[in-house]
C-alpha cells in the first residue's frame, strides 16, 4: 500500500514522497485506514516501526488550517521524544504554510512557552507535567482540541505519569479522537484505554524488529569479565555504532572511564546531565562522531537514532518491558540488528523470565566469541560546535556553503548538520577537523563570524 492510496491532500503526499516515504509500514497500513476516519485507536507497536507517521497523519488531516487555535495535543514521555515528534511533524508539513507546532516540555525556561501560547498554535507536543502546568495556569486552552495522542504510553506510566495523564484526559473535550500507542499492553494501559478511549480499534503489530534482532545472553562471573567482553563483542559484530545500557548513572561513568583506558571513545547519557548536555550528547552520537554511547534507562527514554548496529545490556534490565525498549534501539524500521546481554550468576532466574517473552534468545558461552582483532573501534567523523543557530537565521545551506565554497571542503567530508535555536553542530571527517577549525574561525557564515570549536 502506498500513501497515494490514502485520503490525503495531494501536496502532503508529494512531500511524503520527497522525504522518502514510499510504502506504508505494517503499523501505518493497519492503523491509518481507521484513524483517518477519526476512529479511536489502541495500538501496540515498537519504536522504529513508523508509528510517529501513523499518528501524525491523522492529526494533520484533522486540522482546520485557517483556525489559529490549539487543535491537537500529543503527549510523549520525554523532552527528547517530544522534540523528535515536533521535528517530524514540521518536516511532513514543510510544504504546507502557516501551521504552527509548539513543544511544551520541562527542562527548559517556562516563560517563553507562555509567550508562545499567547500567540496560539495548531499542534502542541509536550510532556505530561509541563502540559498540565500550562493547563492549570490557564495558558493552554483546550476547547478546540479534536485529536489527542499518547505516544509510548507504557513508558509514561512506568515513569509515574498516570495521574497527570488522567487529569489531562478528563479536561479535554469529550468529542475528540484519541490515539494511544504503546510498545506493551499492560493492565495499566488497558485500564487507561477503557477509561478514556471511545470504542477503540485495537491493533497489535507483531514485532518485526524483534524477529530481525539477534539476541544473545552471556553468563558472566564478574563485572571485570563484562569489561573484557565489550571490546570483543563490538569487534565480533564490527559495530560502528553501539549503545551500552546500565542500570545506574554511576555505572555509566565508571564504565566510560574503563573504556577510555582501553582507547575506546564514548559519550554518556544519564540523569545527572542537564537538558542541554543531553541534547549535545545525543546530537554528537547520532551524527557518528563517537562509536559508543553509554546510557541509563531513565535518560535514554525517547532515543530515536537510526543505524545502531549493536546494543549491549551491561546490566540486566529490571523487567521485560525495559528490555523490550532497550533492544528496540537497534533494528530500526525493520533493519537487522544485534542485542547482547550480560547475566551474572545471581541474575539467571530474572534472565529466564525475560526469555519467556523472547523465546529467540540464545545463551552462548563467552569463550566462543570469535572476533576480528584488526577491526578499529572508532568514528570517521568529529563534531564542530558553532555558536549560531535558527535564532540567528542560519540555515543548513548557509553552513554547508561556508564549508564547501567558503573553505574548500568536499561534500563527502561533511556529515550531518544539526541546527538548534542558538547553536549548530556539524560532523566533519576526522582528518579534516583541525583544518576546518582553523579556516572556519576566519570565515563568515551568512556575513558574520561565529565562534567554532570541537565537541
Amino acid at each position: 500500500m502506498i500513501f497515494r492510496d490514502l485520503n490525503l491532500d495531494e501536496n502532503l503526499v508529494e512531500n511524503l514522497d520527497g522525504l522518502g516515504y514510499k510504502t506504508l509500514t505494517p503499523i501505518q497500513e493497519s492503523s491509518l485506514k481507521y484513524s483517518l476516519e477519526k476512529r479511536d485507536l489502541l495500538a501496540r507497536a515498537q519504536t522504529g516501526s513508523g508509528k510517529t507517521l501513523a499518528f501524525c497523519l491523522p492529526v494533520i488531516n484533522s486540522l482546520n488550517k485557517n483556525k489559529y487555535r490549539v487543535q491537537s495535543l500529543i503527549l510523549a514521555p520525554t523532552r527528547e521524544l517530544a522534540t523528535q515528534i515536533a521535528i517530524a511533524i514540521r518536516e511532513i508539513l514543510r510544504t504546507t504554510p502557516n501551521i504552527k507546532v509548539l513543544t511544551l516540555c520541562g527542562g527548559v525556561p517556562y516563560r517563553p512557552q507562555v509567550v508562545s501560547l499567547e500567540h496560539e498554535a495548531h499542534i502542541v507536543v509536550g510532556t505530561a507535567g509541563r502540559v498540565l502546568k500550562h493547563i492549570n495556569e490557564g495558558n493552554l486552552k483546550l476547547e478546540n482540541i479534536n485529536s489527542f495522542v499518547l505516544d509510548e504510553a507504557d513508558k509514561m506510566l512506568d515513569m509515574g505519569f498516570f495521574d497527570d495523564i488522567s487529569k489531562i484526559c478528563s479536561l479535554l473535550p469529550k468529542q475528540r479522537q484519541t490515539l494511544l500507542f504503546s510498545a506493551t499492553f499492560s493492565n495499566e494501559i488497558k485500564n487507561l484505554a477503557l477509561e478514556f478511549l471511545n470504542n477503540p480499534i485495537t491493533i497489535e503489530i507483531e514485532d518485526v524488529e524483534k524477529s530481525s534482532i539477534k539476541q544473545v545472553f552471556y553468563e558472566v562471573s564478574s563485572r571485570d569479565l563484562k569489561d573484557d567482553l565489550i571490546e570483543k563483542l563490538i569487534k565480533k559484530y564490527q559495530a560502528s555504532s553501539t549503545i551500552i545500557f546500565c542500570n545506574q548513572k554511576i555505572t555509566c561513568e565508571e564504565l566510560a572511564d574503563t573504556l577510555f583506558e582501553r582507547d575506546i571513545d564514548t559519550v554518556t547519557l544519564h540523569s545527572d546531565l542537564d537538558q542541554k548536555q543531553r541534547d549535545e550528547t545525543l546530537t554528537i552520537f547520532s551524527n557518528k562522531s563517537y562509536p559508543v554511547l553509554i546510557a541509563s534507562d531513565v535518560a535514554s527514554r525517547g532515543i530515536d537514532i537510526n543505524d545502531i548496529d549493536l546494543v549491549i545490556n551491561y546490566d540486566l534490565a529490571l523487567n521485560y518491558k525495559i528490555h523490550t525498549h532497550r533492544i528496540g534501539r537497534t533494528a530500526r524500521a525493520g533493519k537487522g540488528g544485534v542485542a547482547t546481554t550480560f547475566v551474572l550468576p545471581n541474575e539467571f532466574k530474572s534472565a529466564l523470565e525475560i526469555k519467556e517473552h523472547f523465546p529467540e534468545i540464545l545463551f552462548e558461552d563467552e569463550q566462543e566469541i570469535i572476533f576480528d582483532s584488526s577491526f578499529e573501534i572508532d568514528s570517521i567523523f568529529r563534531s564542530i560546535f558553532i555558536n549560531g543557530g535558527k535564532k540567528q537565521k542560519l540555515r543548513k545551506g548557509d553552513i554547508l556553503g561556508s564549508l564547501t565554497a567558503g573553505i574548500g571542503l568536499d561534500k563527502d567530508d561533511i556529515g550531518k548538520i544539526d541546527l538548534f535555536d542558538f547553536c549548530s553542530f556539524v560532523a566533519v571527517k576526522k582528518e579534516k577537523l583541525q583544518f576546518v577549525l582553523e579556516k572556519l574561525r576566519n570565515t563568515k557564515i551568512k556575513g558574520k563570524f561565529y565562534r567554532v570549536y570541537e565537541k
